[in-house]
């Protein structure tokens, strides 16, 4: 107590005499101040610090104590308040106002404090990337004639050429766009083919991120309830009849959250009722590299199988490599491409080359197949040591379906544990989880969470974040 209060007694002392020395002037040394305070060394030292900390004294090793500069004034606060008019007064002649609740895609983008363990990622652990085959891409594509050139809008055509080859069917490379991942060619879809205003129909529930993106545009979108097969093809037609709408937005392949696969025969009238409605459907290919090894022959994209353009095709190489590496592809035929195509060219001028340069280099290199055989084989183990221990810790928590594609399990939770109340409670036991919520456009039928197995450093962890919902769960019983 007595040094603390010789420490801020004497920082009271060396405040008040600093107008005694002109800015970057130096006050006396550290033995004349013990000298004549009659203060140990270390008093002089934990004072000067105090002043530091406070920004009126600057320490340079060696050197000693010097007056700081004045400080820049800081600037008087401005009345944003206007705004609030500004951003709503359009509400009143927009069938849907513009708002956005970017909080459901923030879940997957925020890492979670020290020690929590993340299962609320939506990208791979860093020890599942293709880090060293990444680094080794970029510096040969950085060895490229031209790497830092203007690409062409469209895309490099090499690395158009691979994804209509990876998309499969009569997909031509002059009918791929290359785009800065699979958000902005979502954004860029949906703002193509549904005028603001209008209702666009999704799958319920469905990602967060393309609920926000439609949002944005002035969009209204409208569920349309999905079951262990995909969506359920007689409540589209209803809902393309009741609501007029021209854009319906699928996952068939893993879909996420529920990781289910649209089944084949679904595949087939999906596009038949689109069609009958004058109506495109925007597929979201994300999940296909993420396959896990037991899962058997996939079925084709929808866009292979589609001569009438129906289909807007959307992947991406970001979920199966890395959340910096945002390269992904959009695809479609007709008209409807050169109106993708200006969007993109007006919000972007095209996708940074050297990025595009590493992509290539990445896919056309041995270690691609060996990354995806990799992760394959990771991804099933870890599915399988979530799924046990879940069994094992958490009986209660139904398990509807279990993916054999994708990084997630989607849990509906019993009506007496609250969503939200189970999540801060995880928090606080150590692990986070993302919530069910923000998967739904409209009111959802039960509480759900959404469990990552891909995010983590491995089993071990993901062993030990399933007891730490335990935990969580049994704080609230108790």
């Amino acid at each position: 107590m007595h040094e603390r209060s010789s420490v801020a007694e004497l920082a009271k002392t060396l405040k008040a005499e600093l107008n005694r020395y002109s800015p970057g002037g130096k006050l006396p040394s550290s033995r004349a101040l013990v000298e004549r305070h009659r203060v140990s060394p270390v008093t002089v030292s934990r004072a000067l610090a105090q002043l530091a900390a406070e920004g009126l004294v600057v320490t340079r090793p060696g050197a000693g104590a010097f007056r700081a500069e004045p400080r820049t004034p800081t600037p008087v606060a401005g009345d944003t308040s206007w705004q609030e008019v500004a951003l709503s007064a359009d509400t009143a002649t927009e069938l849907v106002p513009r708002a956005v609740d970017a909080s459901g895609v923030l879940v997957t983008l925020s890492a979670p404090p020290p020690g929590v363990i993340e299962f609320n990622g939506g990208y791979l652990h860093p020890s599942l990337q293709p880090e060293s085959a990444l680094a080794a891409a970029l510096a040969r594509a950085g060895r490229r004639p031209g790497a830092w050139g203007r690409p062409p809008t469209d895309g490099l055509p090499e690395l158009r050429e691979w994804f209509a080859r990876e998309i499969g069917g009569s997909i031509t490379a002059a009918e791929v766009l290359i785009t800065a991942g699979g958000q902005s060619a979502i954004s860029t879809a949906l703002r193509a083919l549904a005028p603001p205003g209008t209702p666009v129909l999704v799958e319920s529930p469905t990602y967060p991120g393309m609920l926000a993106v439609a949002r944005a545009a002035g969009l209204r979108p409208v569920p349309v309830p999905t079951d262990a097969d995909g969506v359920r093809p007689e409540l589209l037609e209803a809902a393309f009849r009741a609501t007029g709408a021209r854009v319906f937005v699928c996952q068939p392949l893993f879909q996420n959250p529920t990781g289910t696969m649209l089944r084949p025969e679904r595949r087939r009238e999906i596009i038949r009722i689109a069609r009958a409605a004058g109506a495109f459907v925007i597929e979201d290919d994300f999940a296909r590299r993420l396959v896990h090894e037991d899962a058997g022959p996939l079925p084709a994209p929808l866009a292979a199988d589609d001569p009438d353009g129906v289909v807007v095709h959307v992947r991406s190489l970001t979920k199966i490599t890395s959340a910096s590496l945002r390269v992904g592809a959009l695809a479609a035929r007709g008209p409807v491409l050169e109106r993708l195509r200006a969007i993109q060219v007006v919000d972007s001028f095209f996708v940074p080359r050297p990025l595009q340069e590493t992509a290539l280099e990445l896919v056309g290199s041995p270690a691609w197949p060996r990354h995806l055989r990799a992760v394959a084989q990771e991804l099933r183990s870890r599915r399988e040591v979530m799924t046990g221990a879940l069994a094992l810790h958490l009986p209660e928590l139904a398990l509807p379906h279990i993916p054999s594609g994708g990084y997630q399990l989607w849990l509906r939770l019993p009506d007496a544990l609250p969503e939200a109340s189970l999540l801060a409670a995880g928090l606080r036991a150590g692990v986070a989880a993302a919530p069910g919520r923000p998967y739904f456009c409209a009111e959802p039928p039960a509480g759900h969470i959404r469990l990552s197995f891909a995010g983590v450093a491995g089993p071990t962890e993901i062993v030990e974040g399933v007891r730490r919902l335990r935990t969580a769960v049994d704080e609230l019983a108790g």
